[in-house]
């Protein structure tokens, strides 16, 4: 059973169509790549998933059941979390404040409640360490890498014991050796058997670690297929428009 699904899903802003009948779905654990031009409806078709969009037409599955996400906070206790390129993190705080911000633990002594930074820093280190990750929960948010701050935005989404996790561009504007360790952290998201969504320009990054690729051109889905059966020349084509679809 597919963990995700969409059928005929489309969007209008006013005369506008951004999304034109689009059908895929997404199994548990599988990674799935999702390529287009700017406009392509990339960003129309994650914000559907994601709750912040309502589609004009078609449906949304979980688990076989129609799914009614009509905001973040239903997509999330659906199991559906985005990671957004610009990560929405704290500067100011650390690993595990930006970790548990909104969801802190608290003890209670008397009257009185407290944040739980102890248990905090705890859990936020067993969920670097499933990553594999070598950020460590007190470290500040403002003096890590591109690569630690994507660590801290995905075990953050592991709070939540995530299903499947809609990643934006998570690769862009940061080294070689930290893309490497997104990369990683995807392939660990996988093994953990949870669904991750790729949104990406980078062809390199998306024949790395996805099973699949779908491409987008003007609000259609114009390809579908496996990894496997395609390739960077073929996908390049598909989002220019130099081949219709495959």
């Amino acid at each position: 059973m597919a963990l995700l699904e969409l059928k005929n899903v489309s969007k209008d802003f006013g005369a506008i169509r951004a999304l034109n009948d689009v059908s895929f779905s997404i199994a548990p654990g599988e990674v799935v790549g999702l390529m287009g031009d700017n406009g392509a409806g990339k960003s129309t078709l994650v914000k559907i998933m994601s709750g912040i969009y309502q589609p004009s037409g078609g449906t949304v599955q979980l688990e076989g059941q129609r799914a009614h996400i009509h905001s973040p906070g239903d997509a999330r206790r659906l199991g559906i979390e985005t990671v957004y390129q610009d990560l929405a993190l704290a500067d100011n705080l650390t690993a595990a404040g930006n970790i548990f911000l909104g969801r802190e633990l608290k003890h209670k002594i008397g009257p009185f409640r407290f944040l739980n930074h102890r248990a905090m820093n705890e859990r936020a280190a067993e969920l670097f360490a499933e990553l594999k990750s070598e950020t460590r929960a007190n470290d500040l948010v403002r003096l890590m890498s591109g690569g630690q701050r994507q660590a801290v935005a995905i075990a953050r989404t592991r709070l939540a014991d995530a299903k499947l996790i809609l990643m934006d561009e998570p690769t862009a504007a940061i080294s070689v050796r930290q893309v490497a360790e997104v990369l990683g952290l995807i392939h660990r998201l996988k093994d953990a058997g949870i669904a991750v969504m790729l949104i990406s320009h980078r062809m390199p990054d998306v024949f790395t670690v996805c099973e699949r690729v779908i491409v987008m051109r003007r609000g259609t889905k114009v390809a579908d297929k496996p990894i496997g059966e395609s390739s960077p020349e073929e996908v390049t084509a598909l989002i220019t428009g130099a081949k219709e679809a495959a």
